[in-house]
C-alpha cells in the first residue's frame, strides 16, 4: 500500500495543502504546534475514516470552517485508487468516495489503505488504564473486520440507551420494563465483540512474543492474555454460549447497578494483559521492558495487517522515535525497511537519512 499524494482543504490547520509522498520513509519535520500530526490524522482518517485524537467529527475542521475535504491517491490491491472524505461541521453526514463513486460505510473501503499508528501515549499503554488497551485494540480490529466495525457501533448505542434507562427511572419506573430488552441485545452484540476480540488478541499476542523474543535476545518469553467478563470461561466458545454467559453475568449485577445507575459490567470493560517469563508487565515491568513490549505489539499489528490484506499497511510514527533510547530506535528502524512510513520529528537534522524531508510551518509546507 502507498499514499501518493493527499489533497487537504480546512482540516484542523490546513486551509488548502497538497502533497506528493516517497513510496519509502517520509520524514515530516517542525516544532510543535505547527501541523506534523494534523498530518498524520488526515493519512489515518483517509484510510479508516477514524480520528486517532477527536472526539467529534467538528473537531477535525478549522476553526470557521464549513467543511473539510480529505482526498488521497493510493496504489493498492495491484491498481491506482481515490478515496476522499468530505466532512461538515454540526449534524450533517460526512460524505465518502472510493474511485470517484459515492459510497455510504467504512467497509466499502476495507482494505485500500490501511495504517499503523504509533504515538508516544503507545509506548505506556500497557502501564495505562484499560480503556487505553481497549481503544489499541478496537482502532486494529476495525479496520481488519468491518463487522466488528459495525457490531462496536450498536453496542456502544445499545448502551448508551440503556445508561439513559439506568439514570432516569427513578422518575420514570415504567422504563424498567423495557431494560431486559436491552440487555438482551447487549448480550447477543457483545457476544460477537468477544469473540472477534478473543481470535484478534491470540493472533497479535503470538506475533507481539516473536517480535519481543528478538529484542530481548530470548531472554523473556512475551505472553499476551485478553480479559473479559468472569462468566466467560471460553472467550472461543460459539457466540450462543457467549451470549448466555453474558446474560448470566448481567443477571447477577441487575440489582447492583440499579442501586448505582450504572452500566457496571460487559464487553465495555474488557481488558488484556501482557506478561514477560510469568511476571505481570503492568504492575512489576520497568518503564524498559514495557516500551519494548509496546513496540513488539505495533509491529505485530503491522504484520497481523499485511497477512490479511497482502500488502504491507502504511506506518505512522507520530514523534516515537525521539522518545526511544538508541537500541530501540535501532530496533524499529531495522523492522520498518519495508513499506511505506510517515515519520514526525521536531529535530530536522536528526533522521533525514531515512528518506524524504517534508517540512512543516503553520499548516504550510516550507
Amino acid at each position: 500500500m502507498e499514499l501518493r499524494k493527499l489533497n487537504l482543504r480546512n482540516f484542523r490547520n490546513y486551509e488548502e495543502i497538497s502533497l506528493a509522498f516517497d513510496p519509502g520513509v517520509n520524514l515530516i519535520v517542525g516544532q510543535n504546534a505547527q501541523g506534523k500530526t494534523n498530518l498524520l490524522e488526515a493519512v489515518a482518517y483517509l484510510g479508516s475514516g477514524k480520528s486517532f485524537r477527536a472526539q467529534k467529527q467538528s473537531e477535525l475542521l478549522r476553526f470557521g470552517a464549513d467543511f473539510a475535504d480529505i482526498e488521497g491517491e493510493i496504489f493498492s490491491q495491484e491498481r491506482n485508487q481515490t478515496l476522499r472524505w468530505v466532512l461538515f461541521g454540526g449534524s450533517r453526514p460526512r460524505q465518502l468516495w472510493r474511485n470517484g463513486a459515492k459510497k455510504k460505510t467504512t467497509a466499502d473501503i476495507t482494505g485500500v489503505m490501511s495504517t499503523v499508528l504509533f504515538c508516544p501515549e503507545d509506548l505506556m499503554v500497557l502501564k495505562a488504564g484499560s480503556s487505553a488497551r481497549r481503544k489499541l485494540g478496537d482502532q486494529a480490529l476495525c479496520q481488519l473486520r468491518p463487522n466488528y466495525d459495525a457490531a462496536l457501533a450498536e453496542y456502544n448505542r445499545i448502551l448508551e440507551q440503556k445508561s439513559r434507562i439506568l439514570k432516569d427511572y427513578s422518575e420514570n419506573p415504567a422504563l424498567l420494563e423495557i431494560l431486559p430488552e436491552y440487555n438482551t441485545r447487549l448480550c447477543q452484540v457483545g457476544a460477537l465483540l468477544i469473540s472477534y476480540r478473543a481470535r484478534f488478541y491470540d493472533s497479535l499476542g503470538l506475533e507481539a512474543a516473536k517480535f519481543h523474543n528478538q529484542f530481548s535476545g530470548g531472554k523473556e518469553e512475551f505472553r499476551l492474555q485478553y480479559r473479559t467478563v468472569s462468566t466467560v470461561s471460553d472467550p472461543f466458545a460459539k457466540t450462543v454460549q457467549l451470549e448466555e454467559d453474558l446474560r448470566a453475568h448481567l443477571e447477577s449485577h441487575y440489582r447492583a447497578e440499579l442501586e448505582s445507575r450504572q452500566c457496571l459490567t460487559g464487553p465495555h470493560k474488557d481488558d488484556f494483559e501482557v506478561s514477560l517469563s510469568g511476571i505481570d508487565l503492568k504492575a512489576y515491568g520497568s518503564q524498559g521492558q514495557t516500551r519494548t513490549a509496546a513496540i513488539s505489539l505495533k509491529l505485530a499489528q503491522r504484520e497481523l495487517y499485511r497477512r490479511e490484506f497482502g500488502e504491507e499497511p502504511v506506518l505512522l510514527l507520530d514523534d516515537v522515535l525521539s522518545e526511544l533510547d538508541p537500541a530501540r530506535q535501532d530496533f524499529v528502524l531495522n523492522h520498518i525497511s519495508s513499506g511505506q512510513v510517515f515519520i514526525t520529528c521536531c529535530e530536522p537534522g536528526r533522521f533525514t537519512q531515512l528518506g524524504k524531508t517534508i517540512e512543516i510551518e503553520k499548516g504550510q509546507v516550507i
